[in-house]
C-alpha cells in the first residue's frame, strides 16, 4: 500500500500524523516512485504567506516568522542554484528537508542543544528564537564541489589553511577542514578564516569548530551506517539569552550537505585514479568531460546545478536561470525521497494531493493554535489615520479577528500599493481588506481592482462619498461605523473560524435576552 497523509494531526511536541489508509501499489520499484512523483508534478509550495504572523523573512527556500519568542520556518518546494531561486518547484522536497533535519538534531542533541521545539506540519518547524551568529560552519571530509574546483584552478589556500599539492577531486582528505564563510543576506557568502570569526564573536570561534567538527563526525558515522558518506555539510548556530550555543536552521539535509553512496565512491573512484596516472588528463574535471560516466552522483542540488551547466548556463554573466525540464524535476525529487528514506530508515509517506500544501499547512497550524486562520488587512493612506486603524483594530479584536495595518497612500505610492496587494494576493488564509483613507479616497478603488480578497471602506472622517463613486470594476463596499465594520468582517470569515461564529451567535443571543429582559419589565 501506499499511505497518503489525508487527516493530518498538529500535537503538542514534535509532528504527528493519523495517515488514511488508501489502497494503492506500493513505490517499491525506481519506475513506481517516479510514477507517483510525476503524478504529482503540481504538488507543491512555493510560497506559503501568512499575513497574520506579519512580515515573513524572506530566505531562499523558507519564509521565516518571528512569533514572540519563537521562529516558524515554513520550508517550500523551491530550489535554488548560484544564488538563482529557479521558476521550478521540486514536489516534496521541503518536506524530505524537514524531516531529515529533525530526525539528525535528534542524534546529535548529546553533542550541541538544538533549537528545535516543534513540527506542527510536514513544511513547518518552530524553533526558539536564537541570536543567529552569522557565519556559516562549513566542514569537508572531501575534496569536492567548488573547493575541488578552486584547487583545480592551483589555488591552495583556503579560509587561512595551507591545502597540500597531489590531491585530486573526490578524494578523501586526511581530517576534516572547518572551512566558515559569511552568512550573505544578499549575494555570495565570503570565506572566512578562523582568526576573522574570532575578530567577529569574540571567544567564540573555537568552540563553534570543535561543535562544528564533532556534529560532522556523528553525521559521518550515521550516514556510513545507511550506506552513504557525507562528504561535506554546512551548520547555522545562534545563542539564546543566555548565550548558550544551539544549532539552529537544519542539520545534514541535502541542501546542507553533499552525500553519495559508498558504494559507488568505491566502484568509481579507484577508477578515476587510474585514468589519472595515465597522465592523459590535467584534472579530474577535464577527465569527467570526456568520460562522463565516471561522475560519482550526489544526493544534493548539485545535481540541479550540473543539469543548469550543461545546458550553457553561465552563472557569472547570467540575469536568471533557465527552466527545468519536467523529468529533472522529477528526477531531483526522486533523489531527495529516496536519501530521505536511506537517512530516516522510514518510508516517506506521500501526501494526499486533493489539499494544497498551503490548505494543509493553514489548517494544521490552526489546530496547534499557531493561528486563527484569517486576516483584516487594514490599508491606510496616511499616517494621521493612526487613532481610526487603532479603533478599528479594537472592534476587530472583540471577534478574535487578526489584523494588520499598512500604510500605503495611492495617490502618492500607487506602484508601492499594487506590490503590496499582489503580495497578500498569494495569502495563503483567508483575507479580507479594511481601507481606511480620508479625503478623496483613491485607496478603497485601486485595491478593490488589484486584490482578490474583498475591500471594504471604513473612511477615517465619517461620511465620505468618493469611496461610492469609484468607477468600473473597483468593486469595494461601504460601511461607515468600525463596530458594524468589524461584525461584517467577522461574518465574512465564519466559514473558515467557527470561534468566529460562536463569537456573533453569542453576540445576538446577549442582545435577544436583553431586548426580551427588557420587555419583560415593561
Amino acid at each position: 500500500e501506499i499511505y497518503f497523509v489525508q487527516g493530518l494531526k498538529a500535537s503538542t511536541g514534535l509532528f504527528s500524523c493519523d495517515p488514511i489508509r488508501t489502497r494503492a501499489m506500493a513505490p517499491r520499484t525506481e519506475e513506481q516512485y517516479r510514477e507517483t512523483i510525476r503524478g504529482a508534478i503540481n504538488y507543491t509550495m512555493p510560497h506559503c504567506i501568512l499575513p497574520e504572523l506579519g512580515a515573513a523573512k524572506k530566505g531562499k527556500v523558507r519564509e521565516i516568522y518571528f512569533v514572540q519568542d519563537k521562529v516558524l520556518m515554513l520550508t517550500n518546494d523551491r530550489v535554488s542554484a548560484f544564488d538563482f531561486v529557479l521558476d521550478n518547484s521540486i514536489p516534496f522536497k521541503g518536506m524530505v528537508l524537514n524531516q531529515i533535519s529533525e530526525w539528525a538534531m535528534q542524534q546529535t542533541a548529546d553533542i550541541c542543544p538544538n533549537a528545535l521545539v516543534a513540527s506542527p506540519d510536514p513544511n513547518v518547524v518552530v524553533q526558539k528564537k536564537m541570536k543567529n551568529t552569522m557565519v556559516e560552519c562549513i566542514v569537508r571530509g572531501y575534496l569536492w564541489g567548488s573547493m575541488a574546483a578552486a584547487y583545480e584552478k592551483n589555488e591552495r589556500n583556503f579560509c587561512g589553511l595551507k591545502i597540500q599539492d597531489g590531491l585530486m577531486r573526490f578524494q578523501k582528505l586526511d581530517e576534516p577542514l572547518f572551512t566558515p564563510t559569511t552568512k550573505a543576506e544578499v549575494g555570495h557568502d565570503e570565506n572566512m578564516t578562523l582568526a576573522e570569526v574570532e575578530a567577529k564573536l569574540p571567544g567564540m570561534s573555537q568552540k563553534l569548530k570543535e561543535l562544528s567538527l564533532k556534529l560532522y563526525a556523528r553525521g559521518v558515522e550515521r550516514m556510513r551506517e545507511r550506506g552513504l558518506i557525507l562528504l561535506d555539510t554546512k551548520y547555522e548556530f545562534g545563542t539564546d539569552e543566555n548565550g548558550v550555543l544551539h544549532v539552529i536552521d537544519e542539520v545534514n539535509t541535502p541542501d546542507s550537505s553533499r552525500l553519495c553512496d559508498i558504494k559507488e565512491y568505491e566502484e568509481k573512484y579507484p577508477k578515476i585514479e587510474a585514468e589519472m596516472k595515465t597522465g592523459n588528463y590535467k584534472s579530474v574535471g577535464d577527465l569527467l568531460k570526456a568520460k562522463p560516466e565516471l561522475k560519482i552522483k550526489e544526493y544534493s542540488k548539485q545535481y540541479v546545478r550540473d543539469v543548469l551547466l550543461e545546458k550553457g548556463f553561465k552563472p557569472d554573466s547570467a540575469t536568471e536561470a533557465p527552466k527545468l525540464t519536467e523529468d529533472v524535476v522529477v528526477e531531483c525529487a526522486y533523489r531527495y525521497v529516496k536519501v530521505c528514506e536511506r537517512i530516516t530508515g522510514q518510508d516517506f509517506v506521500f501526501p494526499e494531493p486533493k489539499v494544497s500544501p498551503q490548505e494543509r499547512v493553514v489548517e494544521n497550524l490552526t489546530a496547534a493554535g499557531m493561528l486563527q486562520g484569517c486576516c483584516a488587512l487594514i490599508f491606510a493612506g496616511s499616517d494621521s489615520d493612526a487613532p481610526h486603524i487603532e479603533k478599528l483594530k479594537g472592534e476587530l479584536k472583540k471577534y478574535g479577528i487578526p489584523s494588520k495595518a499598512r500604510i500605503c497612500s495611492a495617490h502618492k505610492q500607487p506602484s508601492t500599493l499594487e506590490k503590496v496587494l499582489a503580495m497578500y494576493n498569494q495569502s495563503s488564509e483567508p483575507c479580507l481588506i479594511v481601507a481606511c483613507a480620508g479625503g478623496t479616497d483613491a485607496l478603497s478603488g485601486t485595491a478593490s481592482f488589484h486584490s482578490v480578497w474583498p475591500v471594504v471602506s471604513c473612511p477615517p472622517d465619517g461620511w465620505n462619498e468618493s469611496c461610492l463613486k469609484n468607477p468600473p470594476l473597483s468593486s469595494n463596499a461601504y460601511i461607515l461605523k468600525p463596530s458594524n465594520l468589524a461584525r461584517f468582517v467577522a461574518q465574512h470569515f465564519t466559514c473558515v473560524v467557527p470561534s468566529i461564529k460562536s463569537r456573533l451567535a453569542e453576540e445576538v443571543q446577549a442582545k435577544v435576552r436583553k431586548l426580551e429582559k427588557a420587555d419583560a419589565g415593561m
